[in-house]
């Protein structure tokens, strides 16, 4: 009888492991990378995450990443995020520095979002942010695709997918990823944080509305309504690219498009409740040569 009971309760603590392995984690992946659909780079990356589950659940963030362009990786985890459920866990592969020393890690946020991602810039807006939780290193050792050894420039299929795939689906748990980082902070691109200075406020441009070229900053709506500009009123606009003026202007801030006539220039909160700058019907990134990234800057003031 003894043994009866003592068998039934190791059988009960080892399903209690099994669920505490999983319980952070919603069997939901979600993928960034720069490698575009034109061959099968993502389509392996899935496959291996079926063969770790085939319950998983496969999303896509984005694979239109400019190549190498870690400040934009980093700028769509941000808009992305935060929208989606704890226990998600996002494999973000954006990684010219492949095979060489920069960490592999697997970050925490503190709201419970797992990112699984090259510690090479791309976690610096969402360190921010969300906050970190805790960032371990991935122990290749355990958490490498087997017979993958002699792959040297493809960590997001043999690393990156399967680490994000055996945790997303709790066959391993946060702590079995790796040991925590000594210094719990990311590798971080230096950039204009939104800030009111004197009587201007000044921000970056992180990123582009690629379908219709609107350009967009980072100054949140509640930092700009400390101008006290009311729709219809005028803001003096200045753009630079690493110090060097790109464009100087005026516009009227606006709440739709259609306030100003096809062709006019206008300021408005974008879906993020940021402000942008944009041409009703036209590109205004275009039309004034202006990029987006760490090294672009923006000034906005009352006129």
């Amino acid at each position: 009888m003894m043994k009866v009971r003592l068998k039934r309760a190791v059988a009960i603590s080892g399903l209690l492991v099994l669920g505490l392995c999983g319980r952070s984690q919603n069997k939901i992946v979600v993928y960034q990378t720069d490698f575009g659909l034109k061959d099968g780079a993502v389509s392996e990356m899935k496959g291996v995450a079926m063969a770790v589950s085939p319950d998983l659940k496969l999303f896509d963030l984005t694979h239109e990443i400019p190549a190498y362009d870690i400040w934009a990786a980093a700028y769509r985890l941000q808009q992305t995020v935060p929208y989606w459920p704890a226990g998600t866990v996002f494999v973000s592969v954006v990684d010219p520095g492949v095979g060489t020393a920069r960490k592999s890690v697997v970050l925490k946020t503190k709201t419970g979002v797992f990112i699984v991602t090259p510690d090479n810039g791309t976690l610096t807006l969402i360190a921010e942010s969300l906050g970190i939780e805790a960032i371990r290193e991935i122990d290749e050792t355990v958490n490498r695709r087997p017979d993958s050894r002699k792959s040297y420039t493809f960590h997001g299929r043999d690393v990156y997918s399967y680490t994000g795939a055996r945790l997303a689906a709790g066959v391993i748990s946060y702590e079995q990823v790796g040991p925590l980082l000594a210094r719990q902070e990311v590798v971080s691109i230096p950039y204009q944080k939104a800030e009111l200075k004197g009587p201007a406020i000044l921000g970056t441009i992180p990123v582009l509305d690629v379908q219709y070229g609107n350009v967009w900053t980072n100054i949140p709506g509640e930092l700009f309504q400390q101008l006290h500009v009311a729709f219809g009123e005028n803001i003096q606009v200045r753009i630079l690219h690493q110090g060097k003026e790109v464009y100087k202007g005026e516009m009227p801030y606006m709440s739709t498009f259609g306030a100003v006539p096809p062709g006019k220039p206008l300021a408005y909160l974008n879906s993020l409740l940021q402000l942008a700058f944009a041409l009703n019907q036209g590109n205004f990134a275009a039309a004034n040569n202006i990029g987006s990234g760490g090294d672009w800057q923006v000034e906005v003031r009352r006129k």
